[in-house]
């Protein structure tokens, strides 16, 4: 089975993180989707993140009636920070019979030569690359484990949302309802 994963904070998890999961599973060569929630990015700062399981237990639930998205929390149980190849690297020794590929927006692809042995990830794994505001060109679009694809483009954000909720705003339809639920009755980023 072809499995693509999706790397995230999830903080939280958005209609657009959904969007493009089911775009992924569907409409490329991948069979599954598994939404990989990261307890910490290395490239980005702490910031306002708030507990991992909460982050699971959203993402989950978003994902519950889904037979093509999972949720996996195989970066809770290694060693932190968490970095993409060690991730793959585990995931391809516990599961030799699947075949797991990347997928990332356009913004991280630009990043990519900041990450850990990013040439082992480019020579090793198929990249599906989904695209974001003001990020439509890089060098990297042209490499060949790289597919663009033509998922939705999605100006949603967790930081909005997160915002939105602290100043009291509906985000009703931003976040699926049973998620929504589980931050009011957890009384999150407020």
């Amino acid at each position: 089975m072809k499995i693509g994963l999706l790397f995230g904070s999830f903080n939280p998890i958005h209609v657009g993180h959904l969007i493009i999961a089911n775009y992924m599973a569907n409409y490329t060569t991948l069979d599954k989707v598994w939404l990989v929630v990261s307890p910490q990015n290395p490239l980005k700062k702490y910031g306002d993140l708030i507990n991992t399981y909460d982050r699971l237990e959203m993402a989950k639930l978003a994902t519950d009636n889904s037979t093509n998205l999972e949720v996996s929390d195989v970066e809770l149980k290694l060693p932190q920070p968490s970095y993409t190849i060690d991730t793959l690297a585990h995931l391809k020794e516990k599961y030799p019979q699947h075949e797991f590929a990347l997928i990332m927006g356009s913004d991280n692809l630009v990043s990519l030569p900041k990450w850990k042995n990013y040439k082992l990830i480019l020579r090793d794994y198929q990249i599906y690359v989904y695209p974001r505001p003001g990020y439509e060109n890089t060098d990297l679009a042209s490499h060949p484990s790289v597919t663009i694809t033509m998922t939705p483009l999605m100006e949603l954000s967790a930081t909005f949302i997160r915002q939105s909720i602290a100043q009291k705003k509906n985000v009703q339809y931003f976040v699926p309802d049973i998620v929504l639920d589980f931050i009011d009755s957890k009384n999150l980023y407020r």
